[in-house]
């Protein structure tokens, strides 16, 4: 019998959301419909998707998005963003699949505490240690695929390496009083950001410990290119490790296989970068056939001189299709 294809891709929406009307919401579902059917997945990562309040006093819902999926390939399939809990105002994650989804949890301090940090520039000085919070979950949701095999699909959105508030060193929103102060935001973000990394690894060494076939695969928008701390945490390639035992316990980036000439994913002030990955287990890399990554109409979000908002996302989707082996 054939082999069974399909496709996992990841896109950060950017602010997906249908209160604001600037730019007019129209106008992102006729920019983002297109890159989404293009794109031909079976499971969709998602970052930045927004919930709205159908009423003032109800739950939010992912109301932008069922609008955006609507009519697509995409509508009718099965959507979460946690564990049937309230979903957050901003940037949520969400899988979007073909096929069920068996469970979904979100991760947000469960297996990594939040660390104490003895703030160095704080106005005025404090005395006892402050707590370090990861700004978002990630959601883990497993999808029972063809056959009945389970896809353990993490989807995460890392903080970006923007400096965090520290108390009293701030003269506006994007205005520092000291260089000092700055340097320990920044510090404080790569913190955030390389804690929400070591909670996924993590989570993947247990599944691992569990099941050494597992079939994982690691979605995002993670900030950071691939030899960059965070990615690195992620992969724990054998050799960081040191230790061929582990071998099986390493994440293995799909982009590698695309030209270094059209590996990137946001073009920043002229730079082209690789921000957005997909990292799978061993044995889902087996199953792995080939990638693309849709950038060819992306635009700079540094020198996007338009004076509205744009209705596209500064991020280029990447998608990977893969081959089922029937049992």
């Amino acid at each position: 019998m054939a082999d069974t294809q399909f496709r996992i891709a990841t896109f950060n929406l950017e602010n997906l959301d249908d209160d604001t009307a600037d730019p007019p919401f129209d106008a992102r579902i006729a920019t983002l419909r297109p890159q989404l059917e293009r794109l031909s997945a079976d499971i969709l990562c998602l970052q930045e998707v927004d919930a709205q309040h159908p009423v003032k006093s109800e739950p939010r819902i992912l109301r932008a998005l069922g609008r955006l999926l609507e009519g697509t390939r995409y509508a009718g399939f099965h959507v979460t963003a946690g564990d049937g809990a309230n979903p957050a105002d901003r940037h949520n994650p969400v899988v979007v699949s073909r096929w069920p989804i068996r469970s979904a949890r979100l991760l947000r301090h469960d297996l990594v505490p939040p660390p104490r940090v003895r703030l160095a520039t704080a106005e005025p000085a404090q005395a006892d240690p402050v707590e370090v919070s990861w700004d978002r979950p990630v959601l883990h949701a497993e999808i029972v695929l063809p056959g009945g095999r389970i896809l353990h699909v993490f989807d995460l959105h890392l903080r970006a390496p923007l400096a965090a508030p520290v108390p009293g060193q701030k003269s506006g929103p994007f205005t520092w009083k000291t260089a000092g102060g700055w340097a320990e935001g920044f510090y404080l973000a790569s913190i955030k950001r390389t804690g929400q990394a070591l909670e996924t690894r993590l989570a993947v060494d247990r599944l691992f410990a569990a099941d050494p076939d597992a079939l994982v695969v690691v979605a995002g928008d993670c900030n950071a290119e691939m030899e960059q701390t965070t990615l690195r945490i992620l992969r724990a390639d054998p050799s960081a490790t040191g230790n061929d035992a582990l071998t099986g316990h390493a994440l293995i980036p799909l982009e590698q296989v695309i030209p270094e000439e059209r590996r990137f994913s946001v073009l920043h002030a002229g730079s082209a970068v690789m921000l957005d990955h997909l990292l799978v287990s061993r044995t889902l890399a087996g199953w792995f056939r080939d990638a693309e990554i849709h950038n060819e109409d992306l635009s700079d979000e540094v020198l996007d001189t338009t004076d509205t908002p744009s209705p596209e996302s500064y991020h280029a989707p990447m998608v990977a299709r893969f081959a089922l082996p029937e049992r």
